[in-house]
């Protein structure tokens, strides 16, 4: 079981997955920052209870670093950190645009799930 981060300064999207069917489904967004954010998360992975983290890192079109790819990897370190779980980086580039383009209601858990999807399937 994953559990994944579309991270935003103030709404961070989330979505379940799991390896067996490489699909994600969206969990319900979480809008809230500091602490907040932290405590809304430590609820969701102690009803989920991954076995890892997936956190979606912002690049420009041209893969150089985005104003919030350093704060993503920040999130990323900060969830290993505080949680003591595996957590993968993965490149996030479109994956807002395709939310949209999909009419999704809740473009930043679509989003999460979008990023988990593409993990899902790197795996071997």
């Amino acid at each position: 079981m994953f559990l994944a981060f579309d991270f935003g300064l103030k709404r961070t999207g989330v979505a379940t997955g799991n390896r067996i069917t490489r699909s994600a489904t969206p969990q319900a967004t979480i809008a809230a920052e500091g602490d907040a954010r932290f405590a809304q998360i430590a609820q969701r992975l102690k009803e989920w209870q991954p076995d890892a983290l997936v956190v979606g890192v912002p690049y420009h079109p041209d893969g150089a670093p985005h104003e919030n790819t350093a704060r993503a990897l920040k999130f990323a370190r900060q969830l290993r950190g505080r949680y003591g779980l595996p957590v993968f980086e993965v490149d996030e580039r479109y994956s807002t645009t395709e939310a949209h383009s999909l009419g999704a209601k809740d473009a930043d858990a679509a989003s999460a799930c979008i990023i988990l999807e593409q993990f899902l399937r790197s795996l071997p």
